[in-house]
């Protein structure tokens, strides 16, 4: 996307109506949003924030913050409320969740013409975004004539010699290794509930285990290694890919057996602004001119299915929501990991070292 571009999407976006929402008579109020920082926090400012201020008066204080399921834990025991809206990980929303620190969804204020799924439609949060961790290929690495479609093509060190790229994370390494090792999408967390099915998994992980040449822990680390031609293969966050894509690099997508994980939204418990913040999660959820342009942006679209409505097909078919692309990945199972993270997370450590 160029710059000029980008500039008409922002100004586009700024313009468009904000219908349904409530005028405030004051400025006087803050909504507190705890949530990502950097070039996020900025798309958010302008599709969302500022014209929520301009429709309704409310000051929207955007905060970066990390670890967030730790911190409304601590305002938990303090009894003090600070965030009043967080955008919330797997993980962390799951913590949040079973602990009860979130506020239920009055889904009549927040989505009123039910437009979302059932799946975006959670008793106490709201999925407001998505992103994918997915097989990422060098093309011009490939041996004449192939092509690398599952996580099994990627363990086929035989057919498709070259060096490889996990992430340093037992999350998705455990899925896909048992995709790899033949298992279907919808028997994944069946299988890791089972001590079999761990142990399943981490003998796959075994096999291309002396194939990977870097476990990557930031999100633009695997890109690097591609665009240098480090390595030939990775997993990714499908956002980053995209752009590479955009550069010029011959790198593509291989969405089947993706990791899709959702973004939440969520109230926090104790709040004093639960109509402004139920205000603002039906901006977010509803407006699907609003989530296109979001989606034009950062690759991490919402479940509104409107959305598509409003992007060409070469777009929309580049993002994780997309019907078919849907169709072939995982949804992360925030509860399972929620509650064996630790356990497995000192497993996966005890397995690197060895």
């Amino acid at each position: 996307m160029t710059n000029s571009t980008r500039r008409q999407i922002i100004a586009a976006a700024l313009a468009l109506p904000l219908a349904g929402l409530t005028a405030q008579a004051t400025t006087a109020e803050t909504l507190n949003v705890a949530g990502s920082g950097g070039g996020l926090a900025q798309v958010m400012d302008m599709l969302y924030d500022q014209p929520f201020t301009a429709a309704t008066g409310i000051q929207v204080n955007a905060l970066a913050t990390t670890d967030r399921a730790s911190a409304i834990q601590a305002m938990m025991r303090a009894g003090n409320t600070v965030w009043d809206v967080a955008e919330l990980a797997p993980v962390d929303y799951a913590i949040a969740s079973s602990n009860g620190w979130l506020e239920p969804i009055d889904w009549a204020r927040a989505d009123p013409d039910n437009m979302l799924p059932d799946a975006a439609r959670l008793e106490d949060a709201a999925v407001v975004a998505t992103y994918s961790t997915i097989l990422a290929v060098r093309t011009d690495r490939l041996p004449e004539g192939q092509s690398m479609s599952s996580w099994a093509d990627f363990w086929d060190t035989d057919t498709f010699p070259g060096p490889r790229a996990l992430q340093n994370s037992v999350m998705d390494n455990l899925e896909f290794a048992l995709l790899a090792d033949g298992a279907a999408i919808d028997e994944l967390y069946d299988l890791l509930a089972t001590d079999e099915g761990v142990d399943r998994a981490f003998a796959k992980l075994d096999e291309i285990k002396p194939h990977v040449t870097a476990w990557w822990t930031a999100g633009a680390q695997p890109v690097q290694m591609l665009a240098d031609g480090e390595v030939a293969y990775t997993s990714a966050w499908n956002g980053r890919i995209t752009q590479l894509q955009a550069d010029g690099v011959p790198v593509e997508l291989v969405w089947q057996g993706g990791g899709l994980k959702p973004s939440y939204m969520a109230i926090i418990s104790g709040t004093q602004m639960d109509e402004a913040a139920h205000e603002y999660l039906r901006m977010m959820l509803t407006d699907a001119e609003r989530a296109a342009q979001f989606a034009e942006m950062v690759a991490y679209p919402a479940m509104l299915p409107q959305l598509y409505d409003h992007l060409s097909e070469e777009v929309g078919a580049s993002l994780p929501t997309y019907p078919a692309n849907m169709e072939v990945q995982f949804v992360t199972d925030a509860l399972f990991w929620a509650g064996r993270l630790d356990e497995l997370r000192e497993r996966w450590d005890e397995w690197l070292l060895e």
